[in-house]
């Protein structure tokens, strides 16, 4: 029996291309919006494009919102863009919302008079990591490497958490991760095979 992946949908995500990448990286996964089958997994993939605000209230709304939490208590999970953002404790999209919690931290809003004028809102297009500790997520990468972004917010966690930083004006948080849990603002679907061997490293890892 093979290790069962559950990509979440919530009507705010990039589904059918997680999905596709995870397959061409030799893993199975299944896109699910029914809280009641998570326990049945082995693996979370929580992806997102949007709003925070928007993407936590459809969380709640049949209750995912909990079963994602239970989940996290014990299972390997990945988020990815909004989907990273989720697993922080507030965020500041249009008006302050509660987010997972999982990870400590807030979603904030890219500082326009640091970015000066040159630097654009939302930040789009393929950028540079910088590793800020080891982790399997990154095995058999450089150092550096470039990934694909498109976001307005980035995250604001514990420095212990942070796994990689961007420069865009200013340094900040690119991946997090602590425990079992594990977040990437740049999109690994749209990233080339180094976003590849991301997805592969976390749907390998034990």
């Amino acid at each position: 029996m093979g290790t069962k992946i559950a990509i979440i949908n919530y009507n705010m995500g990039n589904l059918a291309s997680v999905k596709n990448s995870c397959e061409k990286v030799g893993f199975e996964a299944e896109i699910t919006a029914d809280p009641e089958t998570i326990k049945h997994f082995d693996k979370i993939i929580l992806p997102g494009v949007g709003a925070f605000p928007d993407a936590m209230k459809h969380l709640r709304e049949n209750g995912m919102d909990e079963a994602l939490l239970e989940a996290a208590k014990n299972k390997p999970f990945f988020g990815v863009c909004l989907g990273m953002q989720l697993m922080f404790e507030w965020g500041f999209e249009h008006e302050k919302s509660a987010g997972l919690g999982l990870i400590k931290g807030d979603i904030v809003k890219f500082d326009e008079t640091t970015l000066g004028t040159e630097r654009k809102i939302p930040h789009m297009g393929w950028n540079k990591l910088f590793k800020a500790k080891d982790s399997v997520l990154f095995e058999g990468l450089d150092d550096e490497f470039y990934l694909y972004f498109v976001h307005s917010y980035h995250a604001a966690p514990s420095k212990e958490d942070i796994l990689a930083t961007t420069h865009y004006g200013y340094p900040f948080a690119a991946a997090v991760e602590r425990e079992n849990l594990c977040g990437l603002q740049p999109h690994p679907e749209k990233s080339g095979d180094t976003g590849l061997k991301i997805l592969k490293n976390f749907l390998e890892k034990k």
